[in-house]
């Protein structure tokens, strides 16, 4: 391969999956928990897709990135589970919100976090759910790709995990769905 396809190889990848870096992120971070973790996985992820992109067939560029984050970041945790891995510890926090008002960043802070540890207790399945729909703003579709599901067991689980958010940060009893 010589200089300029190499350089247009970089370029193309650049323009088209570098974009995506932070929904990769926060992706990973949602999944292990972990910032070094997440950190690690992101890296790994782009790796792997810089030297699959031939198999990229231009469909969106954010399914097929996330997707390889989400089985990057599936290997990490079997790896862990196996003993193969260590996790590397929380050591990064969010930068606190600098408003100019500091009772109502403290509240604001107080329910972001409320809602990151509700976030956190869901299950995996309902977790990347809706770390991607309502973090990231994928379609269903979008979601069922990165995940490999179908549509309509996006929907369920995406209805499921905004219910035990509700119950969760509510307070209120679990909504029973009356089925006709």
């Amino acid at each position: 391969m010589g200089k300029d396809a190499v350089d247009t190889k970089v370029r193309f990848f650049e323009l088209t999956m570098w974009p995506h870096m932070r929904a990769a992120y926060n992706l990973a971070r949602w999944l292990v928990r972990n910032d070094q973790d997440a950190e690690d996985i992101v890296q790994e992820s782009f790796l792997k897709a810089f030297k699959a992109q031939e198999s990229f067939r231009g469909s969106e560029a954010k399914t097929w990135m996330l997707a390889i984050v989400r089985n990057t970041a599936m290997d990490f945790r079997r790896r862990l589970k196996a003993g193969l891995a260590e996790p590397l510890g929380d050591q990064g926090r969010e930068p606190a919100d600098n408003s100019p008002d500091p009772e109502s960043a403290f509240v604001a802070e107080s329910r972001r976090e409320q809602v990151r540890q509700a976030i956190a207790k869901l299950a995996e399945e309902f977790r990347e759910v809706i770390v991607l729909r309502e973090i990231e703003g994928l379609a269903y579709k979008e979601i069922a790709a990165v995940l490999g599901i179908p549509m309509g067991t996006v929907m369920s689980r995406l209805s499921r995990a905004r219910n035990l958010l509700l119950v969760e940060l509510g307070g209120v009893k679990e909504v029973q769905h009356d089925l006709p």
